[in-house]
């Protein structure tokens, strides 16, 4: 139950982050129970093509515990996180990734993301994060039906 609860919030701050003006995409971080951190996708906002939910989650929970090691954290993402994402939650030492929509139903609804997989990723750089992928996908796929429809919509 936990697990559905944190990827909630994220879903959730997804749909805060659409009704700004951003992409469909964030991202919850939990550490032994205690939300540390939720963040939606803030690229258009800030102008910073690295501002993407997971690097402005773990941003925000370094911050927050006054370190860069997140070690016992788990990271909760709307979608699989990009390369630069999932090479951010490696060295943050986040335990575990846990990630609805997979990048195939990114580029599938426009977004420009490469094909990399986490599973890739992991095996090719020998990173110790266990991967959940697929929890809750169709909600997570549902944010991109719900953003294409808004006028408007930016993706990248």
């Amino acid at each position: 139950m936990p697990d559905e609860l944190y990827m909630r919030m994220a879903l959730e701050k997804a749909r805060e982050g659409m009704r700004l003006g951003q992409s469909p995409f964030a991202a919850t971080i939990v550490k032994a129970g205690e939300v540390i951190a939720c963040d939606h996708n803030v690229v258009w906002l800030t102008t910073d093509i690295t501002a993407h939910a997971e690097v402005t989650a773990i941003r925000h929970a370094c911050g927050k515990l006054n370190k860069i090691d997140l070690s016992g954290c788990v990271i909760y993402s709307t979608t699989e996180p990009c390369p630069m994402c999932f090479c951010a939650c490696h060295w943050a030492k986040i335990d575990r990734i846990v990630y609805g929509a997979d990048i195939a139903d990114a580029r599938a609804a426009g977004f420009s993301e490469l094909t990399v997989s986490n599973a890739q990723l992991k095996r090719e750089g020998g990173s110790p994060i266990e991967i959940v992928p697929g929890f809750l996908r169709e909600e997570a796929v549902e944010l991109f039906r719900l953003f294409s429809a808004q006028p408007g919509a930016r993706k990248y």
